[in-house]
């Protein structure tokens, strides 16, 4: 136990090292950024940090399997530096027992990684989303997600107007039995429209089946108005009502099934949020593999020579499973390959890697 936990510490420690190193060049890069963005515009440096940190988990969260995966290099290849590894193996001691206390160390630790970093990016984006929306003089989010439907708000000069559909399609601009509810800057709600179907096209919702009460009347019921179709003007896109409840870094993991659900009884698809979920889940697994596969690329006889050869293998490997871990990401979540299959396949075979390198590292 004693060599388990001298690794695990080892470990842990060159975690918190390079992690150290990555968030200040984050920090560093995003505040440049932000002020490039924001150069227009009186923001003070207060500001700008403000909005860089609350970037920075969000950032520090994508990139944390190369930062393990650094870290777990860094001390493979100071065990063949330094020749403790000849002295383990010359005492009997087989390398891949050795990396089982270690691994499920990681394991354990990276489903609590999973459980803090993920709220907290989720909290983190929101409120980025909402100080960049007010530095920049844009509303906020214009669609929302509920158990009785989908919930939009558009402006114009006179007011806002609150939709409400029961039931609305995939692309978001098509709606069924819905409602439009229209707000006067100083009298209040002036009309109600209800109409069955609604198309958002360029610049207007066309609406079918319409009905119009205009509520400053005496008697709307009895003033309410009938017609085939009516045109609404709107400054709302497909793009801009997707971006704003779609959004699903913005959702914590444990809400993400009960978004789910909502999402799809109102109409729309949710691959992506599924998607997202089963990439969520399956981080632990990918991150143990990766400090696996780190180790037993690293780790080699120092009289054999290579280091950097090996140092540059294992960057390369890292880079590799980064990128195909996103490739496989974006075919899960447009459908061309199943969820599960495209979350959990390259987790799992990182692992196994990793093993079988091991196991071949320990015949020799």
């Amino acid at each position: 136990m004693i060599l388990e936990r001298y690794l695990i510490r080892r470990i842990a420690a060159s975690f918190l090292m390079v992690s150290g190193i990555f968030l200040s060049m984050l920090l560093l890069l995003d505040m440049v950024e932000q002020m490039r963005r924001l150069s227009g515009r009186n923001v003070g440096f207060e500001q700008i940090i403000r909005l860089s940190a609350l970037n920075l988990p969000e950032g520090f969260y994508e990139i944390a399997p190369l930062v393990l995966m650094l870290a777990a290099m860094w001390v493979g290849l100071s065990w063949s530096r330094s020749s403790e590894f000849v002295v383990i193996r010359a005492t009997g001691r087989s390398v891949p027992r050795l990396v089982i206390l270690p691994a499920c160390a990681v394991l354990l630790a990276s489903i609590g990684f999973v459980a803090v970093m993920n709220p907290l990016v989720a909290s983190s984006s929101r409120e980025y989303s909402r100080v960049i929306a007010e530095v920049r003089d844009r509303p906020t989010d214009v669609a929302a997600i509920g158990a009785d439907g989908l919930w939009l708000r558009q402006a114009d000069t006179l007011g806002q107007t609150v939709i409400h559909a029961r039931h609305a399609e995939a692309t978001g601009t098509l709606l069924r039995d819905v409602t439009f509810l229209v707000f006067h800057a100083t009298e209040g709600v002036t009309s109600r429209i209800h109409a069955e179907r609604a198309m958002l096209n360029p610049g207007n919702w066309q609406l079918e089946a319409v009905k119009v009460w205009n509520l400053s009347a005496p008697n709307p019921e009895q003033s309410a108005e009938f017609s085939e179709r009516l045109d609404v003007p709107t400054e709302l896109t497909p793009e801009r009502i997707r971006d704003s409840f779609a959004q699903v870094r913005a959702i914590p993991l444990a809400q993400l099934p009960g978004f789910i659900a909502t999402l799809e009884r109102a109409g729309f698809a949710a691959l992506e949020h599924r998607m997202r979920l089963n990439m969520e889940l399956a981080l632990p697994v990918m991150l143990t593999g990766l400090m696996l596969l780190a180790l037993a690329l690293s780790i080699h006889h120092m009289r054999a020579g290579s280091a950097g050869v090996r140092a540059l293998v294992t960057i390369l490997a890292g880079f590799a499973l980064f990128f195909l871990r996103n490739f496989a990401q974006v075919l899960g979540e447009s459908g061309q390959i199943p969820v599960i299959l495209a979350a959990w396949g390259l987790p799992f075979a990182t692992l196994l890697l990793a093993i079988g390198i091991m196991l071949n590292l320990e015949e020799r």
